[in-house]
């Protein structure tokens, strides 16, 4: 028996360009004192990244798959195919690396084999959508002699931050203060600059602020005034918009505004032409506001949601949904005087004729910084297996 532990250093979420590393451990967890004829071989054990794609057989329309499918590990099989036995397609994959060949553990022993790939950055983010899938996974296989091959599967997660594929990094080294006790390889170096770079086009791109305003009305008349100041966003951070009603015409009731992701799928994989558009709610903030003269909201952008991203099967866009009930009378006749006393009392009345609108406001979400991901990412830093 041999375990097999696999461990990202740096938690499950990268960018694309990125690298991923890796530590791939073997063990023979036998004791140390049992005899030498405890001991384990494996003959061969191999890494490869690849990213699967399912889509839904009602709402989409995939041509055929030329490459012929692998459903079950044969058992005499000894070629490595890291996306057997899984559903969908693989769409990518990275050439595979072998770890070493003939590896003998002797009872006690184990041995740890690091792997570093860079991650394509012309590929697809992770994204799991009402109407298809994407799912990358670092896929290990192994094989013990004479014994069918065992997969170890890392999921992870990759996150799409345009621009970065068409920036080049200078030749020459900029001066910039240093540790001089630290060794840093060229790779490790130009992946922390990657990451600083997308950290910099982040904050400038989310930053800019600016005044928007829209009038909110329908066919009676005005109902208010909708201010946000800033239309471009970062997973994990908050939506946030004031109304003002003080202005309106017409009395509105209650509004209720919706973070919301609509999944298209483009027109020629379409399973039948215009089918409607799949809509997803992330945050919901709903209020009565009769009387009242401003309100606001905060909506969270959870840091697990997908930002905005286009290939050429699907598209998902962002948006805040807004629902308006207004009164079809004037504010006045919303109360009525329940008693001529001194003591005047107020009560709302019975029943009110009513007029409902909505407004769909396109923003734009970005991701955020791939360790920030980590600490509410579903998926584990750390991946086992015994053979």
């Amino acid at each position: 028996m041999i375990e097999v532990l696999a461990k990202l250093g740096r938690g499950p979420v990268f960018l694309a360009g990125e690298v991923l590393e890796c530590v791939i451990t073997f063990t023979n967890p036998l004791s140390a004192s049992s005899t030498s004829a405890s001991s384990e071989m494996l003959a061969w054990a191999s890494a490869q990244i690849h990213c699967q794609f399912h889509a839904s057989e009602n709402r989409v329309a995939l041509p055929p798959s030329d490459g012929s499918k692998h459903d079950v590990q044969a058992e005499n099989e000894t070629v490595f195919v890291p996306n057997r036995g899984e559903r969908g397609q693989c769409i990518l994959s990275t050439p595979p690396k072998i770890l070493f060949c003939d590896l003998r553990l002797d009872p006690g022993e184990s041995k740890s084999y690091a792997y570093c790939e860079t991650l394509p950055i012309d590929g697809p983010p992770s994204f799991r959508g009402q109407s298809v899938k994407y799912v990358y996974k670092l896929t290990i296989g192994c094989q013990r002699v004479n014994s069918p091959i065992k997969l170890l599967r890392v999921p992870f997660r990759v996150l799409m931050l345009h621009g970065l594929k068409d920036y080049q990094f200078p030749q020459d080294e900029t001066v910039a203060p240093s540790n001089p006790f630290l060794e840093e390889e060229e790779g490790l170096k130009k992946d922390s600059r990657l990451a600083d770079l997308a950290t910099e086009l982040l904050m400038v791109a989310t930053s800019r602020r600016s005044l928007h305003l829209y009038n909110i009305s329908n066919t009676r008349g005005k109902v208010g005034t909708f201010c946000i100041f800033k239309t471009v966003y970062k997973i994990g951070e908050d939506v946030i918009g004031t109304f003002n009603f003080s202005e309106g015409d017409i009395p509105c009731l209650q509004f209720s505004v919706s973070l919301q992701t609509e999944e298209s799928i483009q027109e020629e994989f379409q399973h039948r032409r215009g089918q409607p558009v799949s809509f997803s709610t992330h945050a919901r903030h709903q209020e009565a506001c009769l009387h009242t003269a401003q309100s606001s909201f905060s909506l969270p952008i959870p840091l697990s949601s997908t930002p905005g991203f286009t290939t050429n099967i699907v598209s998902l866009k962002w948006r805040l949904h807004f629902e308006f009930v207004t009164s079809g009378e004037s504010a006045g006749t919303c109360l009525v005087r329940g008693s001529q006393s001194e003591a005047v009392t107020w009560t709302g009345v019975e029943q009110m004729e009513v007029d409902t609108f909505s407004w769909d406001l396109p923003i734009k979400v970005l991701p955020t910084n791939p360790i920030l991901a980590s600490y509410v990412s579903q998926f584990s830093s750390t991946n086992s297996i015994t053979i």
